[in-house]
């Protein structure tokens, strides 16, 4: 019997446990280079940790996955965030997991716009990178330097990922 997960539309107050969407909407905006700009100000905060560790900005180029997904593995970061925000016009698929003694549980996958990125919470299990239908290019922002920040999980039996 397969688990099936349905994908549900990304909102702030949905993702809120697992970290910040990043996106225009309901942002506070400044006028700046003499009105010809506008900074949607503090849509989320980079957090590292550990001795030497700095916060780096990086583009992941990310190969489209095909429906239904197989979701086997997550993982999570233990010494800092780490931001995604798609740079192409797709969609795109954000599965986070609640933490249960160290164990990734209860998968939630959200349906992502091309608008909207994500910061993950440090230690938030989440799946892969996840663009859908074509490969795009993603502006990550997360922990660069020493130490192991990278935790993989494997479930016992996969999860199916839908659109509906």
């Amino acid at each position: 019997m397969t688990r099936t997960l349905i994908a549900q539309p990304l909102t702030k107050q949905a993702f809120a446990p697992f970290g910040d969407v990043i996106e225009k909407a309901g942002a506070e905006k400044i006028a700046i280079n003499r009105g010809n700009c506008i900074r949607h100000h503090a849509l989320s905060v980079a957090d590292v940790k550990g001795e030497g560790s700095q916060v780096g900005i990086n583009i992941f180029a990310g190969k489209p996955y095909a429906l239904p997904h197989t979701l086997d593995m997550v993982e999570r970061h233990p010494l800092g965030s780490q931001s995604f925000h798609p740079l192409g016009d797709d969609p795109w698929l954000v599965i986070v997991c609640s933490d249960d003694d160290g164990k990734p549980v209860d998968p939630i996958v959200f349906m992502a716009g091309s608008d909207q990125g994500v910061n993950l919470n440090p230690n938030t299990w989440h799946g892969v990178l996840t663009p859908l239908y074509n490969q795009t290019d993603f502006l990550v922002v997360d922990r660069i330097g020493e130490g192991n920040n990278l935790e993989e999980y494997f479930f016992e039996k996969a999860y199916s990922v839908e659109l509906s």
